[in-house]
């Protein structure tokens, strides 16, 4: 026995006549996860209520899955909108619309023949489920949850607790799990509230695991919100076993509100960041020129001791504190040379367009050729003067063979001869 697709020109016609009973269900608000069919007959009032009859038209809405099932098996499934028509001569069919393949699956595992068709001691019913993204579900952490805060850039690592809270959906993907395991029970129908409070105590439990994921990966509790996604996808992780094998459901999406950690913790991260920032030589001197300035407008307006004296303690302050403004700027000047010869190194050995030119090297002939490197001039000719310029390089002192004729870079310490290297 099965489901055959009504042809849609047959509704309303005088094919819709010959049908013995119809069933149907109303638009399914997010209240309600599943409900009984209900079934109309044209005006026979004497068949059996949980009886269907050959040839009967069940009738399927956007957003919901159909099962028929016969003395508690389910036997029949459609998720697909339209109108279908009982067969008791066809084999069990399944119209599984959007759920995929896991759903037929399950149905494979969980369908049963029908019995003798007629015989009024059989239970058969309709049921339909709300498919739709289920909204409104809020949570919140009544207790903080931990929290590792890791910042690789900086190397903070600590540990601290989190406060969140918002809304997140779920959807039914299976709903022959659902009905199966949670609402198999149920007589007319299954509310939504008979869930929420376990799937709440759920939802934050698996939500610590969650959060520990999303640290793993370098997210800061101000960051979270920007991360969702990520903690959906971890959350459906935790949840796998009890949501989505156990009942059919999934975690469709999810929202939070900024999350909050204690202040004194707050503080000292904000504290360690601001510091971390001080490590580089230039934020340094820029914060220690600001520091003096301030300091210098309030020795001007030291109306007590007078602007002179305020100016000797702030100098003697300068002197004692080891380290100056324009030590700083110097530091950070030097940084960033170093940072930029591996790059200039980089071009000079791939021949980029940016590479570095040595100047010309060599001796000067008589006839004005300024770039002679062998011991004749190769303009004119002429031998090579015996006061010629000798080189030797000013970092290391390595000396080429030929001193009169030096490579553009010394072996020895990669320095660029010029004329700073002429003895």
């Amino acid at each position: 026995m099965g489901l055959i697709r009504a042809a849609k020109d047959a509704v309303g016609s005088m094919l819709a006549d010959q049908w013995r009973e119809y069933f149907y269900c109303d638009s399914l608000s997010d209240d309600v996860l599943m409900v009984k069919g209900q079934k109309r007959t044209n005006g026979n009032n004497k068949g059996v209520d949980n009886i269907i009859s050959n040839g009967s038209v069940i009738a399927v809405n956007e957003g919901q899955c159909m099962i028929i099932v016969d003395q508690g098996g389910v036997v029949e499934f459609s998720a697909d909108p339209g109108e279908f028509v009982f067969d008791s001569s066809t084999e069990p069919s399944i119209f599984s619309g959007s759920l995929g393949s896991s759903v037929t699956d399950t149905f494979k595992t969980m369908v049963r023949r029908f019995t003798a068709a007629g015989d009024t001691m059989k239970d058969q019913r309709v049921y339909f489920f709300n498919i739709k993204e289920i909204k409104g579900n809020l949570y919140g952490t009544a207790t903080p949850i931990p929290f590792r805060v890791v910042d690789n850039k900086i190397g903070l690592d600590v540990d601290t607790v989190l406060r969140c809270n918002g809304e997140y959906t779920y959807k039914l993907i299976d709903p022959l799990l659902f009905y199966k395991n949670v609402a198999g029970n149920k007589k007319d129908s299954f509310p939504r509230a008979e869930l929420t409070g376990i799937m709440k105590s759920e939802m934050l439990t698996a939500l610590q695991p969650a959060l520990a994921k999303v640290s793993a990966i370098g997210v800061r509790p101000s960051e979270i919100p920007g991360h969702i996604s990520e903690l959906v996808d971890f959350l459906n992780e935790e949840l796998s076993d009890k949501w989505t094998q156990l009942r059919g459901i999934q975690v469709v999406s999810m929202t939070m509100n900024p999350p909050s950690i204690p202040e004194e913790d707050r503080k000292m991260i904000n504290d360690m960041q601001r510091t971390a920032v001080l490590t580089n030589p230039g934020m340094a001197a820029a914060t220690l020129t600001a520091a003096q300035a301030d300091a210098m407008r309030a020795a001007a307006a030291n109306e007590s001791t007078g602007p002179m004296m305020a100016f000797a303690g702030m100098n003697m302050a300068n002197m004692a504190g080891g380290m100056d403004a324009n030590a700083l700027y110097r530091m950070n000047a030097q940084n960033q040379q170093r940072n930029a010869q591996p790059q200039t190194d980089a071009q000079n050995r791939t021949g980029g367009q940016n590479q570095m030119q040595p100047p010309v090297l060599g001796w000067v002939c008589s006839c004005g050729k300024t770039d002679n490197r062998g011991k004749f001039c190769a303009e004119c000719g002429a031998k090579k003067p015996a006061g010629a310029p000798m080189y030797q390089c000013d970092k290391c002192g390595w000396e080429p063979e030929d001193p009169a004729n030096p490579p553009k870079f010394c072996p020895e310490c990669g320095d660029i001869f010029d004329e700073n290297d002429r003895k």
